[in-house]
């Protein structure tokens, strides 16, 4: 069973991108016959095969997979409504997705494609702030030992920072209601800037 719908994913996908069984082949670098034989459902691609043909659809192995697994949007809602913990404290941005992640990880279509973009987006996003701070701490540390003495003048204009701080956090959590919007109308996520750093 789980080969015959993982064969009617690969057929879909293939159709989707307009490719002949036989183009399909060719620019996996796999053969013709087992082009055939998994999209009859006689064979299930794994490993290297797996990541061939995923390539070559232009989608990933985790996608080919996931499809033969259940369907949950209301805990794919909730998975990227969760890292708006970072309003709290910038790290349960990272931690409560990824606890839910691995909770349910292999167990839910396109899992693992939207955890990676959320991690790989709050980890960035963390970075960034982080930065900021230190950026912030150290140039008024910097503007203290030039001056000698502590005046408002030196320690730099706060709305200066409120402001950009600001706009770390409302950017963060507008792309995290954006890409909820895009679940429940089963669209594809999309996190940007982000480092690639879970794969």
């Amino acid at each position: 069973m789980k080969n015959l719908i993982l064969a009617k994913r690969v057929r879909e996908l293939r159709n989707r991108r307009g490719l002949s069984q036989e183009l399909l082949a060719e620019n996996s670098g796999l053969g013709i016959r087992t082009i055939q034989r998994i999209e009859n459902g006689e064979t299930e691609p794994r490993g290297d095969t797996l990541r061939r043909l995923a390539s070559a659809l232009d989608s990933s192995p985790d996608e080919i997979i996931d499809w033969t697994i259940t369907e949950d949007k209301g805990f794919l809602m909730a998975l990227n409504l969760s890292s708006l913990g970072f309003v709290l404290f910038p790290l349960l941005g990272i931690l409560i997705p990824l606890i839910l992640w691995i909770s349910r990880k292999g167990k839910i279509k396109d899992i693992n494609y939207i955890s990676k973009e959320i991690l790989n987006f709050q980890i960035s996003w963390t970075i960034i702030v982080i930065l900021t701070y230190i950026y912030f701490i150290g140039s008024m540390y910097y503007r203290l030992s030039q001056a000698g003495d502590i005046s408002p003048a030196v320690l730099g204009n706060p709305l200066v920072k409120f402001a950009v701080l600001g706009f770390l956090y409302l950017y963060n959590f507008v792309l995290i209601l954006i890409n909820t919007v895009k679940i429940e109308n089963e669209k594809k996520v999309k996190y940007f800037p982000k480092l690639n750093i879970i794969k």
